[in-house]
């Protein structure tokens, strides 16, 4: 059991359930499938791009400009929806997509061939993104009245008794998680982020590998954005603020560690949907949602003395692997 206990993911289903349990005791209705899955849609872009954090903290770095990619790209595509109505819905997810991945290979060229902190490079272009959402916009918004039908019911037509939103989280879980599990670059994310030095020695490309991470959550960023807008159907230069640390949150709760090397995509996950829970609970039980704050702020200082204390055992050392 004591075995069992060290893995976060299983700390987390189990304090999901008893948390899930608990609010049920309060109101029996919170619990019906119906209900949950509505969760899970709820938190369908938290696990998106708490899945693109993710790999960039398993190379040891951060990504602060993630929710700023959100409200650019969106603000993007919400105003090319506006402007050409007849441009079809595909085209429109591939623009959010080219986008996001522009803005993410940007912070990752700056990390990669400037060798600056990826802290101060986010922190930057997460200002940056922002004012550029602002000019690109004149300040105005895009409402629902200026969007096509078909761009606000793309995330939200049902198929197999789930809305698009969740199948968009779902698929993405499923790429995630064999890009980190079952291929080369998950592999060397991994090893730069257990050991960057001896990565080198292996022949592995460090700042490439940071600039894919970068390219990855810029990817996940611009798909948020589109769902956001598209969901919500609004625009505008405040939507998804100070979002991100809601996602580093998420990722630190599902225990991505920020020294890097380890984490996994269940982690991430759970964490997302721990918070998403907590979200969801709060009007249940009558607790103001301001205390979300609170609740989110006291469950990170946990997940941070749990890493802390989990971080006496390795993470993937692939590359002690090869030297044996």
């Amino acid at each position: 059991m004591k075995t069992l206990l060290r893995y976060r993911e299983l700390l987390l289903v189990a304090a999901i359930v008893v948390l899930t349990a608990g609010i049920a005791l309060r109101s029996p209705d919170f619990i019906r499938p119906g209900n949950l899955l509505s969760i899970f849609n709820d938190t369908s872009i938290l696990i998106i791009l708490a899945l693109g954090e993710t790999v960039v903290i398993l190379t040891r770095g951060i990504d602060l400009s993630v929710a700023a990619n959100l409200t650019l790209t969106g603000m993007i595509v919400g105003m090319v929806n506006a402007a050409y109505p007849g441009v079809p819905v595909p085209a429109l997810i591939g623009l959010s997509l080219l986008v996001g991945l522009l803005l993410g290979a940007f912070n990752g060229i700056l990390v990669w061939k400037l060798n600056i902190p990826s802290i101060v490079v986010t922190l930057g272009t997460l200002t940056i993104y922002r004012g550029m959402a602002f000019v690109v916009s004149g300040g105005k918004w895009v409402n629902a009245d200026q969007m096509s039908p078909a761009f606000i019911g793309s995330s939200r037509v049902v198929l197999l008794g789930l809305p698009a939103l969740s199948w968009f989280a779902i698929v993405t879980i499923i790429v995630f998680f064999v890009l980190l599990t079952r291929t080369a670059v998950g592999r060397s994310l991994y090893a730069v982020g257990v050991n960057p030095t001896a990565s080198v020695y292996a022949g592995l490309d460090v700042g490439k590998a940071m600039f894919i991470a970068f390219c990855l959550s810029g990817i996940t960023g611009g798909l948020a954005g589109y769902l956001w807008v598209s969901r919500y159907v609004i625009a505008s230069v405040e939507i998804a603020n100070g979002y991100e640390l809601t996602v580093i949150a998420a990722c630190v709760i599902g225990g991505i560690s920020i020294a890097g090397g380890i984490g996994s995509v269940g982690g991430a996950v759970l964490g997302s949907l721990f918070l998403g829970l907590i979200n969801n609970a709060l009007p249940v039980i009558d607790v103001s949602p301001f205390w979300q704050t609170a609740i989110s702020g006291a469950a990170i200082i946990l997940a941070v003395i749990f890493n802390a204390r989990g971080e006496r055992r390795k993470g993937r050392l692939i590359l002690r692997r090869a030297e044996e």
